[in-house]
């Protein structure tokens, strides 16, 4: 006679608490895992936000640092726009005074090569046109004249000494520019000898 064998929950159609217990624990670790999982891509994100952050104010403060030194490098342009005025009397004093007393002049031109010291000190220097090709971004034209000694777009005068602070222009020099040989002459000859003709 066989032995009977006890019944257990699972023969009783019971759950067993064992085998709950233990998919409970395997969801819950699973959820933990996908929080585990939204925090590292939530860090990550914040530390790309973070990097992102610091660039852009390392990059302002390059900037700042950069329009900082533009500003003080050309802070006296004010001053030597007002000094200009006074360089170009004495220089006009010392025009009409060479025929004066020579202590005047040498006054005179003391006076001046101390102003053109100061303002070359400070990064001023002059913009000298006489005889050199016309250049629109240092030489501003007042007259075009027709010459036989110079080449086109040669400047024949300077009428006033252009200035530089350091890589910038303060103020064009003031010229007149060649427009090269006439060939009026040669032209006018031709349209007498083509109305000859007729």
């Amino acid at each position: 006679m066989d032995a009977k064998q006890p019944e257990t929950k699972a023969d009783r159609g019971e759950p067993d608490p064992s085998r709950a217990a233990s998919s409970g624990a395997e969801e819950e670790i699973e959820s933990l895992r996908a929080r585990v999982r939204e925090l590292e891509l939530e860090l990550e994100e914040a530390r790309k936000a973070y990097l992102y952050e610091r660039a852009e104010l390392e990059n302002f403060k390059k900037r700042m640092q950069r329009e900082q030194h533009e500003l003080l490098r050309y802070a006296t342009e004010p001053l030597v726009r007002d000094l200009l005025p006074v360089v170009d009397s004495l220089e006009r004093a010392l025009l009409h005074a060479k025929a004066g007393e020579q202590s005047i002049i040498e006054g005179v031109e003391l006076t001046l090569k101390m102003f053109l010291d100061a303002l070359q000190r400070h990064g001023v220097s002059r913009v000298e046109a006489a005889g050199e090709v016309f250049d629109p971004t240092r030489h501003e034209a007042v007259a075009h004249l027709e010459s036989e000694e110079h080449a086109a777009n040669q400047v024949i005068e300077q009428h006033q000494v252009g200035y530089m602070l350091h890589d910038r222009l303060v103020r064009p020099a003031l010229v007149s520019v060649s427009r090269g040989r006439t060939n009026s002459g040669a032209n006018g000859s031709a349209v007498a000898a083509a109305e000859n003709s007729d």
